[in-house]
């Protein structure tokens, strides 16, 4: 079941929100979110859930263990313990093969793969796990006694596929206490709206264009067409996923929790730190707060943990050498950054800020988009016409003119020009209300058009249920 689909819109959430608000405190509505959150789960392979089980009661075994040994050396063994349970859980089932293929290439072996296939939202939960794990055990949370509790806080259908990567830290008070307003409702409602519309409309139509010039034959794409294409690539993932987050975390509004931001206009950045400290925040901020400082043979290094952290960046994303060279590209940039300093950076023009951390962003983005090295490569000669591929064609300058409107429309969405024309309004009561009559508006258009587009298009799979 995927959020982008006419079931979920009006049978799952029409049974799921009035059986929520029905139900009469807090314990019954956690109830009701466990049951639906595991019919969410269990609803496209009953088989995964098994293994969702199995994480979330072991963890929870863990984790009252570690509290009740806190200060010993039984703790760490606690931790120790539950980190390969979860971590060997993961890699069993997403890296298996990758390694058995590097194996059989470089040793000639003909170990046969696995086949196993990769359970959505496991490295969304597992990460969740671990850091409500290493939290107990730094005593910045408080145990969760309560099984249903923590299962319901893993399992939370709004954000268990595809993030974002919510710390138990962040709705530790609201798992026991919360009494959605009718903001927290209304806000949460024209969230989810805004994030199906981002998918629906803008991610979904850019992806099409894509696959025309990224997906075929690439020797025979100009060079404008490359850079036309991977563009637009990094539009459809940024709308996608960041349209995906919206629509979790205006689910979590509706039911009462605030989760934490995970995009933040990214492309306004000036540099490439500034970049991910704006993008995927959840998994930026996992990575900085249990892996960046953790020592490497003893001591803390800094630049020991900057490669770790962009190595696991991009592994985690997943088994492919092309996201583990994705993750070192931008660690590179990163430390190139470090080395400059922000004082030295913040001399350099902004125009020239731009126009760099654009190229070095758009390019990253082609390196994620081809899983195949051989078409990575090609790929990076078309950038620059070194295959021989003309500069221009007719299909670049047809597409653009056939899709002018969505590009514009889609590079407005992408800056924080709608937030600061709102706060512009707002400043008076008149103002005020006229935002509140287009919001509603706005959702009601918007809603009919995805709901108009769905049911031409039953298939909606999210990038990031993949990871």
């Amino acid at each position: 079941m995927i959020f982008a689909d006419l079931f979920f819109l009006y049978i799952f959430m029409a049974l799921c929100i009035p059986a929520y608000f029905i139900s009469k405190n807090v314990t019954y509505r956690n109830i009701v979110l466990v049951i639906f959150s595991l019919v969410f789960y269990a609803w496209s392979k009953p088989a995964w859930l098994l293994l969702l089980l199995a994480s979330v009661t072991c963890n929870y075994f863990f984790g009252l263990l570690i509290d009740k040994w806190k200060g010993t050396a039984k703790a760490k063994i606690g931790v120790a313990c539950s980190l390969v349970f979860s971590l060997g859980m993961l890699f069993v089932f997403k890296y298996t093969d990758f390694f058995i293929s590097n194996i059989n290439g470089i040793f000639g072996t003909d170990i046969p793969m696995t086949g196993i296939e990769l359970p959505i939202g496991i490295s969304f939960y597992t990460f969740q796990i671990i850091s409500y794990i290493m939290d107990v055990y730094w005593g910045k949370v408080a145990v969760q006694k309560n099984y249903f509790r923590l299962l319901m806080y893993i399992s939370l259908f709004p954000q268990l596929v595809a993030g974002p990567i919510v710390r138990y830290s962040t709705v530790e008070k609201e798992i026991g206490s919360r009494n959605p307003t009718t903001a927290d409702i209304s806000e949460g409602i024209t969230r989810f709206i805004t994030g199906l519309g981002k998918k629906v409309i803008l991610a979904n139509g850019f992806y099409g264009i894509v696959e025309d010039f990224l997906g075929g034959n690439l020797e025979n794409v100009s060079v404008l067409g490359t850079w036309y294409g991977v563009i637009l690539y990094s539009l459809y993932v940024y709308f996608d996923f960041s349209g995906y987050s919206d629509m979790a975390i205006g689910m979590g509004r509706i039911f009462g929790f605030h989760f934490d931001e995970n995009f933040n206009y990214p492309f306004i950045c000036k540099n490439i730190t500034e970049f991910w400290q704006r993008w995927h925040i959840s998994l930026g901020s996992f990575f900085r707060d249990y892996l960046l400082y953790v020592p490497i043979f003893g001591k803390r290094r800094p630049y020991g943990g900057l490669f770790l952290v962009w190595f696991c960046t991009g592994f985690w994303h997943g088994a492919s050498w092309n996201y583990i060279i994705w993750g070192l590209y931008y660690g590179l940039f990163i430390l190139a950054e470090r080395l400059i300093g922000s004082k030295r950076l913040k001399k350099v023009p902004d125009v020239i800020m731009h126009i760099y951390n654009k190229i070095v962003i758009i390019i990253g983005f082609g390196i994620f988009y081809f899983t195949d090295i051989g078409r990575l490569g090609t790929f990076l000669g078309n950038l620059v016409g070194a295959n021989g591929n003309t500069f221009s064609d007719i299909s670049v300058q047809t597409s653009f003119v056939n899709n002018i409107f969505l590009i514009i429309f889609g590079i407005a969405v992408s800056m924080p020009l709608i937030p600061k024309l709102k706060i512009m309004l707002q400043k008076t009561s008149a103002g005020e209300n006229a935002v509140g009559a287009v919001t509603i508006l706005s959702n009601i258009a918007i809603l009919l058009i995805c709901t108009i587009l769905l049911v031409e298009n039953t298939n909606n799979p999210f990038l990031y249920w993949t990871f």
